[in-house]
């Protein structure tokens, strides 16, 4: 008989347990068989060994040691698991995408949803979709339309590079043991390259980075060094306003100003 893992508070582990949140979420990602899935942070294995079952095959990325043989003992009868005992942020998931794009899920530890994120998004063009369940005021970050707090510099590179949606809340309750916040899952759908920004990246991320640094400052503040305040205006843009007020297309033409001049030699 498996025993319960007993969860490591430095690895930010809380193990799924509510079986109708569990079906639920099974249910959105709708695996078929032949589906390269990927899953971060599997943990005992309660949303890999269906999903597993569903699509035969499955590569679980996991930390945590400890785990990995009673997760493939569990398995063995389920399908073919590949474990990878590793830090996501230092795998290359690329390289896992061999034959088609890959499918992501993932039970993300709060402390590290955002870089794992952005990690992902490095990876986008081999991805057909990803179901994570996060910390629900990070969901609701990720969502969040300009002119309110929780929009800023995570929902301007996500919406930019996916569609985003939230999918269901998740209580505290449904954890062992429950955290202190309330959860949420969401579901990202990496946009099309013919309708992806036409800019460079490292522009796009300096740009927002720099217009969300100071949020309380307008933009011709923080982003003196790289755009005047007749840089912004040509993009159609007040220097007066803050980042929070921008949509996400207005920080794309900004970037795309910011490497017109870099590019042109100065007089």
């Amino acid at each position: 008989m498996n025993r319960a893992a007993r969860p490591k508070k430095h690895f930010g582990q809380h193990f799924l347990h509510d079986a109708d949140i569990i079906q639920r979420i099974v249910a959105a990602v709708a695996a078929q068989p032949g589906d390269a899935l990927v899953e971060i942070g599997p943990g005992e294995g309660v949303l890999t060994l269906p999903l597993l079952r569903a699509a035969g095959a499955l590569t679980a990325i996991e930390l945590d040691r400890d785990l990995l043989e009673p997760l493939r003992a569990r398995a063995a009868t389920a399908g073919s698991l590949h474990l990878v005992n590793a830090d996501v942020l230092k795998v290359d998931l690329g390289e896992l995408a061999t034959r088609q794009p890959l499918r992501i899920v993932g039970n993300l530890p709060y402390y590290i949803s955002s870089p794992i994120l952005f990690h992902c998004l490095e990876y986008a063009a081999h991805i057909r979709d990803m179901h994570f369940m996060l910390q629900q005021e990070v969901v609701e970050r990720m969502a969040a339309a300009p002119g309110g707090k929780d929009y800023g510099r995570l929902s301007v590179m996500l919406q930019l590079a996916c569609m985003v949606e939230p999918l269901l809340h998740v209580p505290a309750r449904a954890f062992r043991p429950p955290p202190k916040v309330e959860s949420a899952v969401v579901r990202l759908t990496p946009l099309s390259r013919a309708v992806l920004p036409q800019v460079a990246p490292e522009a796009l991320r300096q740009v927002v980075r720099m217009a969300f640094g100071q949020r309380r400052k307008t933009l011709g503040n923080t982003l003196r060094g790289v755009l005047n305040a007749d840089d912004i205006r040509a993009c159609g843009i007040d220097p007066q306003q803050r980042a929070e007020r921008l949509a996400p297309a207005d920080f794309v033409r900004l970037a795309q100003r910011f490497s017109a001049t870099r590019a042109t030699p100065a007089p």
